[in-house]
C-alpha cells in the first residue's frame, strides 16, 4: 500500500499535531515508506473517554493513509497509572486492571484495520514487564534517564511540594520501555498521544537514540477543551465515556449537539472525516446561521455512529425529536427512551399518582397551585397529549416501555417520571 504524500498536512489543518521532536524528519518518515506506529491506552478505568477517542481517530488516519498500527493496552501501567496534576493515584488490584484491560481492547478493535498489509496489532505491555527483574530493569532502562531531566517534567514539578511517589516518579520509564521493546521487537519508529504525555512521548524517543543508537519519531495531539478552557464531560469533573453502559448513545449525541459555536468547528476537525471542503462549509454556515446549528448536528451525526453505530445514532435523534412532539413516543426503544429521560431529568412516582403531584415532583412547577394553573391555561402535557383536567390521574395504558410518563410544561420544559 502506497502511503499519502498529504497525511502531514491533513493532521496539521486539522489541529492534531501540538508538538513534534522534528516536523520535517517526520514529514520525510511518513512520505517516504509505511511506518509502524504505536499509541497507547492504560486501563486506569472500565471505559475509554473522548480524549481517548482523539488518538483512536487519529490511528485510524494513519493506517487509512498507509501506515501500520500497534495499539498497547497498558496492563503493567495501568496499575500503576500517570502522574495527575490533581495527586496521586488510587491503585486498582490486578484483577480489576486485567478486567479493565479486556474491555478497553473492545472498545479499540472497531476502530482499527486488523487484516491485509497495514494491519492492526494489539499488544499489552504487561508481557515484556511482568517478568523484569527490578535490577535488570534499573541497569537496562533506569540508567538512562537522568533525575535533574525527570524533575523538569511539568506534572512532577507541579507535584514535588505535595509530595509524588516513587511509583508515580517512575512513570515515564515504563512507558519509554514501551517504545523500546516496540522498536526492538517490531520495527516501530513512531509515537503519538496527547499534549500530557510529551515528557513520556519524548522519554522513548530519547531511549531508543541512548539504549540502541537509534531513531524515533513523536507527536502529540492537543488537549480538547471548552472555549473557556476548561476540560470537556459530560457533567463538571466527570468524563465522555465511550461505554454505552457509563454514558448513553442518546446522551453522547446530545453532548455533541450541544457543543458551542466557537469550538464546533475545531471539533469537527479531531473527530470526524469529513472533507475539509465539507467542514469549510459548515464553518460558514455556523458564522451565517448559527440558529440552524447545522455543524452541531452533522458533529454529533457523524461522532455518535463513529462511537456507537448508525442505529444509534437515529434512535438518539428519534428521541429527541419525539420527546418534544416530533415523533411518535410509543415508537421509540425502551432503552433509548429509559436514557433520553433520565438525562433530561427524572423523578419517581407510584402508580395513581395524580398528574398535578407528577409536575410537582418532577421540578416542572414549584407547587400543587402551579400545576393547576398550568394544566387550565393549557400548558401540561403528558407524552405529548396536553392536560386538560386538573384532577386528571395516568393509568396503566399511559406508561411507556412499561414504566415511563413524559412531561412537558410548554414547548421546552421537559420530564420523565419512572412509575413503579
Amino acid at each position: 500500500m502506497t502511503t499519502d504524500p498529504h497525511l502531514l498536512d491533513d493532521l496539521e489543518w486539522r489541529g492534531l499535531v501540538a508538538h513534534a521532536t522534528d516536523r520535517d524528519a517526520l514529514r520525510e518518515a511518513l512520505t517516504a515508506d509505511s511506518v509502524r506506529f504505536y499509541v497507547g491506552f492504560d486501563p486506569t478505568a472500565p471505559s475509554l473517554h473522548m480524549g481517548n477517542l482523539v488518538q483512536l481517530l487519529t490511528a485510524r488516519r494513519l493506517q487509512q493513509a498507509g501506515h501500520t498500527p500497534y495499539a498497547l493496552v497498558g496492563g503493567a501501567t495501568g496499575m500503576i497509572g500517570d502522574p495527575r496534576d490533581s495527586g496521586e493515584r488510587t491503585l486498582n488490584s490486578r484483577d480489576t486492571v486485567k478486567e479493565w484491560v479486556g474491555r478497553v481492547r473492545s472498545q479499540i478493535e472497531p476502530f482499527l484495520e486488523f487484516d491485509g498489509p497495514t494491519g492492526a496489532t494489539m499488544v499489552d505491555n504487561y508481557d515484556w514487564t511482568a517478568s523484569l527483574s527490578t535490577i535488570d530493569f534499573l541497569r537496562d532502562i533506569g540508567k538512562h534517564f537522568p533525575v535533574n531531566r525527570m524533575l523538569a517534567r511539568d506534572v512532577v514539578r507541579s507535584r514535588l511540594e505535595a509530595g509524588i511517589s516513587y511509583t508515580e516518579f517512575s512513570y515515564v520509564l515504563l512507558q519509554s520501555m514501551d517504545f523500546l521493546n516496540l522498536h526492538r521487537d517490531h520495527g516501530v519508529t513512531l509515537q503519538f498521544g496527547g499534549s500530557d504525555q510529551w515528557g513520556n512521548l519524548t522519554g522513548g524517543v530519547e531511549l531508543i537514540r541512548r539504549a540502541e543508537g537509534g531513531h524515533a519519531h513523536a507527536f502529540a495531539t492537543p488537549l480538547v477543551t471548552k472555549a473557556d478552557g476548561t476540560k470537556y464531560g459530560k457533567t463538571e469533573g466527570g468524563a465522555l465515556w465511550l461505554d454505552p453502559q457509563m454514558l448513553s448513545p442518546y446522551a453522547f449525541h446530545q453532548f455533541w449537539l450541544n457543543v458551542e459555536d466557537e469550538k464546533v468547528g475545531e471539533l469537527l476537525r479531531i473527530f470526524t472525516f469529513l472533507s475539509r471542503e465539507e467542514i469549510e462549509e459548515l464553518d460558514v454556515a455556523t458564522a451565517e446561521q448559527p440558529f440552524r446549528r447545522a455543524a452541531q448536528k452533522r458533529l454529533a451525526d457523524e461522532v455518535t455512529t463513529l462511537v456507537h453505530g448508525a442505529a444509534e445514532t437515529e434512535q438518539a435523534k428519534a428521541a429527541a425529536a419525539a420527546l418534544f412532539g416530533g415523533g411518535e413516543l410509543r415508537d421509540l426503544d425502551p432503552g433509548t427512551l429509559a436514557a433520553a429521560l433520565r438525562e433530561a431529568g427524572a423523578a419517581t412516582a407510584t402508580v395513581g399518582t395524580p398528574t398535578v403531584d407528577l409536575l410537582v415532583a418532577s421540578g416542572l412547577v414549584k407547587s400543587k397551585g402551579e400545576a393547576r394553573r398550568t394544566i387550565t391555561e393549557g400548558g401540561a402535557y403528558l407524552n405529548n397529549e396536553r392536560v386538560t383536567d386538573v384532577d386528571h390521574v395516568p393509568g396503566l395504558e399511559d406508561l411507556l416501555g412499561g414504566s415511563w410518563l413524559v412531561l412537558r410544561r410548554g414547548k421546552k420544559n421537559l420530564a420523565g417520571v419512572e412509575v413503579g
